[in-house]
């Protein structure tokens, strides 16, 4: 059914797959922020965005060189420490996202740095009136598909404010060969055969993903999971260890036996020894108690390369689910019809 052509093209009529193999053109693409930067002392970092927009900024936990107070806000309202030393990133693909919006307009009466990241709409209006930096991001169909340009964007204004190691950027952009060359192999030319993307599809057709990583791939298992959302219109969910081990393992041990779930370990040979003892454990105390886990190993010899390896397999296999759900993979409407609700 996937190397079928002709139905893929009639079920992902806006071309999710295209926009999916091209993603690595994201990491390449040279940002300009418009306005004049925050300056002075910056003592702590808060994002504010929701969904796809909140991703970028949840990818660059996992990468090495912020030393100050991180944090990202998925909320109407600002922690209640943000003052005129914090650094707000208003972050809204659409530039419509009220609770971004929200967060913006709290920033702003903090007297907090402020800079904004979005495609057009309330943000960038409301970083102009106020003489705001921001920072507009291209065109990529839904904020989901457009992480990698919010990764590249953060971490360009991250490096203007020397809060990030100098050579993070050129790593950035260095890494969009590695992901061109990765996402040739789960294109649809490429037959199911040699596709794991492709077969990892049909393991989870009927079934309810759940994607396990250590710390600095939980990133991409959270892609993942949103993906699987918003792409195949499928329930997901995931979670990290080691803090799995604390809760959610003794949850597989009771009955029914019998699950309908598919469990993916995206594993890394970078993560920390406990980490790998740990997933191999796990499965071996949970055999018959849950589906045995497909174990995913991050192809990469970098943090960055595995992680962005993790996070396009992700796309792809959720596209191909979505496919043989017989759906199209791009639009989310009751997503907008609860927007307009509100």
């Amino acid at each position: 059914m996937l190397d079928d052509l002709k139905l893929i093209h009639e079920k992902d009529a806006q071309d999710a797959l295209g926009i999916a193999e091209k993603q690595w053109q994201q990491l390449e693409y040279n940002f300009e922020i418009d306005g004049d930067l925050p300056i002075g002392e910056i003592s702590n970092i808060v994002v504010a965005g929701m969904g796809g927009s909140a991703l970028a900024a949840l990818l660059l936990t996992s990468l090495p060189g912020i030393n100050l107070p991180f944090q990202i806000c998925r909320d109407y309202d600002l922690p209640a420490y943000v003052g005129p030393n914090t650094l707000i990133v208003a972050s809204s693909y659409s530039g419509n996202t009220e609770e971004t919006v929200s967060c913006l307009n709290q920033a702003i009466e903090k007297k907090a740095k402020i800079v904004v990241m979005a495609g057009g709409g309330k943000l960038i209006d409301i970083a102009k009136e106020n003489k705001l930096a921001y920072i507009t991001l291209p065109p990529a169909g839904q904020p989901r598909f457009a992480a990698l340009y919010g990764l590249n964007a953060l971490v360009t204004l991250f490096s203007e404010l020397n809060l990030i190691p100098a050579e993070t950027l050129k790593e950035i952009k260095d890494s969009a060969k590695f992901v061109k060359q990765s996402t040739a192999q789960w294109g649809p030319m490429v037959a199911k055969s040699n596709n794991i993307a492709k077969q990892y599809a049909y393991e989870v057709i009927g079934n309810t993903p759940v994607i396990y990583a250590g710390p600095f791939l939980y990133p991409s298992a959270y892609k993942w999971k949103i993906s699987f959302n918003e792409n195949a219109k499928n329930v997901a969910w995931c979670n990290q260890y080691p803090e799995f081990n604390h809760n959610e393992f003794l949850g597989w041990s009771s009955h029914p036996l019998d699950k309908p779930y598919r469990v993916f370990d995206l594993r890394s040979n970078l993560d920390n020894p406990q980490i790998t003892k740990r997933f191999e454990i796990s499965d071996k105390l949970l055999s018959g108690r849950r589906p045995s886990a497909i174990v995913v190993n991050a192809q990469g010899e970098t943090q960055l390369q595995q992680l962005l390896w993790t996070v396009a397999l992700g796309d792809f296999i959720s596209i191909y689910t979505a496919i043989l759900n017989g759906l199209n993979p791009t639009p989310v409407d009751l997503i907008e019809k609860l927007k307009k609700q509100l």
